[in-house]
């Protein structure tokens, strides 16, 4: 099942104007991308897969951060 959940986060304004200078030079990407692609990145990162449960999240995370860096669209 595929779930939407909506994110309202406030980010040092450093970090804001490197996503927004980046946005500007890569027309490919939009803000959704990005957060998705970081997003999963950490869970990636700071998952483990020791159990049947977080295994299959890992590999669904595995999934969203690949297509997300290849997709061309998102």
């Amino acid at each position: 099942m595929n779930s939407t959940v909506s994110i309202l986060a406030e980010i040092p304004e450093e970090l804001h104007e490197t996503l927004r200078s980046y946005l500007e030079t890569h027309p490919d990407w939009d803000q959704d991308r990005v957060f998705a692609a970081a997003l999963s990145l950490f869970l990636l990162q700071n998952g483990s897969c020791s159990s049947t449960d977080t295994s299959r999240s890992y590999r669904s995370a595995a999934k969203v951060y690949l297509n997300t860096l290849f997709q061309h669209s998102f």
